[in-house]
This record gives structure tokens, sequence and C-alpha cells, in this order.
């Protein structure tokens, strides 16, 4: 892609990978999932490391809330699959983090952390990066944490009802910290002042 573009309202950067899941090695390729589900891709640092576990089972654990809203989550750092697969049969209490509802993909060869822009390069290892990416393979949400900081499954839920909600209702948009079933907001000057003046 062209590298002034910004990943957001763009298309995601296709990949084709190994992934860990159900215990197996699996192929994984992103445009496999376009005109079928929404995707949340996301980058971690290392496998038994100690945020990233406390990310990765909070998504596996609320799998089927993305799973009702036709969405597939993605995990991704650069460690082999043979380290993902020892991580999942790693139980939960000794730091590992037990059975998956979700595969994770191995990017050894760094390309899709560097396409996504998330690779320390000096490091070699991704940023954590979080991309929602709808049905038609647009990025339309990121966000890009620094080592430290673990990422609120919550909000991502939240963004991607927010996002499926604006695609669906075209003439509106979502005001700060929308849920679904609130109040939404017409674009205009006219549209917004029917929202300010209801709530």
């Amino acid at each position: 892609r062209e590298y002034d573009l910004p990943l957001v309202g763009n298309k995601a950067p296709d990949f084709a990978a190994e992934a860990v899941f159900d215990q197996e090695f699996i192929n994984v390729k992103l445009s496999d999932y376009i005109g079928k589900k929404y995707v949340i891709l996301f980058f971690y640092p290392l496998d038994f490391t100690f945020v990233c576990p406390t990310e990765i089972t909070a998504f596996s654990d609320r799998h089927e809330e993305f799973e009702k809203i036709n969405t597939e989550i993605l995990g991704v750092s650069v460690d082999s699959v043979f380290s993902h697969l020892a991580w999942v049969q790693t139980e939960r209490k000794s730091g590992g983090l037990g059975d998956l509802k979700y595969p994770l993909v191995s990017d050894v060869t760094k390309s899709i952390s560097k396409s996504f822009g998330v690779l320390i390069p000096d490091q070699g290892i991704a940023l954590r990066g979080l991309f929602i990416i709808d049905k038609e393979g647009v990025i339309q949400h990121s966000t890009i944490n620094n080592l430290g900081i673990g990422r609120s499954v919550d909000e991502t839920l939240r963004t991607l009802q927010a996002l499926q909600y604006v695609q669906e209702n075209p003439d509106e948009v979502c005001p700060a910290g929308w849920k679904p079933g609130e109040k939404s907001m017409k674009p205009d000057p006219k549209g917004s002042k029917e929202y300010f003046a209801a709530i």
C-alpha cells in the first residue's frame, strides 16, 4: 500500500500465516473473512509475558459476544506456532492461556506487524495494536498502546457495536461513549440539535 495513507479508512493489508487454534496448526488468511465477518485483529508483544495473557484470555472469555455480532478475533505476535501451542497448553494458573476460542497467529517474519505499523524495529516485537476491520476489509478503528498498558474488551466491543450501527444507519453517527439502545445523532446542524435537546 501507499505508506502515506492512514490505515484507518483504507483496506487492511492482507496476510496469510500459520496460527494455532484448538491445539492444532491452521492457516489463516485475512481476506478469507471479507464479505463474511468483521475482524478484531490485535497484536501483542510476546508469548509467556505478563500483561498479554490477561488480554488474550479476556477476549476468549467473551468470544461469544463477538460471535453473536458476526465478528472473529485474531491475536498476533512474532512468536512461532510452537510457542503459541506451548502457551495454550499451559494452564492459566501457571501463567498460560488454556484453550482459546480464537486463533493465535504467528508472525515470525514480522511482516504483518510491519504492514500494520506496530513493529518496534530495534526490539523486533509488536506494540499493543488493535484494529477493527469491517466486512469489506476496511480498517475502521485502531488503537495502539505501549507495551505496559493492557486494552479493554468492553471498549473494543462498544466501538465495534457503534461501527456496526453506523454502517447499518448511514445517515446517523454515534456520539462519545455510545452504546446500543442509546440515542444516536444526525450529522448536520439541525439534526444534531435534536440530539442535544433530547439528552
